[in-house]
């Protein structure tokens, strides 16, 4: 059960990239619980698979003797749903101006999505420390620390977009 949890319906089996997989399935799976509950279950649904991820983690990493098994990609899922909030932020605020479309935010998606994969592979600061942790704590806190830096970054060139070039 491990396995199938960490490695998110065994996507994260996949090669290449499995991280990349791992991420792209999460804005998937973002968009599927915005459609079922909105905001507060993306919110809700992060923190919940956050706990769950490192639980599954820590089981894997024990039985498997490996500090960061590159399949493990739970740690993605939680990390692209936290670069995602400010798009459902947004989305939350401006429900009559997009006409409840979600996707009509297009362009955050992407940048969310891009910005995460590129925090997560670079690593700068402590997003490094935490991946050197080399415990299922750090396993998963590199990933939020991404996608934290990816979210303010999205946030930043949405006010670029809009309050610069005024759209």
């Amino acid at each position: 059960m491990t396995r199938f949890i960490s490695t998110v319906f065994y996507i994260g089996l996949l090669k290449p990239a499995p991280g990349t997989w791992g991420s792209a399935l999460a804005v998937i799976l973002a968009w599927l619980l915005w459609q079922m509950g909105g905001l507060w279950l993306v919110l809700a649904a992060t923190v919940v698979v956050f706990f769950i991820g490192l639980w599954a983690s820590q089981r894997e990493i024990a039985s498997t003797g490996i500090k960061d098994p590159g399949y493990i990609v739970i740690d993605e899922v939680v990390g692209q749903w936290i670069a995602l909030w400010p798009v459902f932020v947004g989305g939350h605020m401006m429900a009559r101006v997009i006409d409840g479309n979600i996707l009509r935010m297009w362009p955050g998606f992407v940048a969310a999505f891009v910005l995460f994969r590129l925090f997560d592979i670079w690593k700068p600061g402590p997003i490094g420390w935490a991946d050197r942790r080399g415990d299922a704590l750090g396993l998963m806190l590199d990933d939020v620390i991404a996608g934290v830096f990816a979210a303010l970054c999205a946030i930043v060139l949405a006010g670029v977009s809009h309050g610069l070039m005024g759209r």
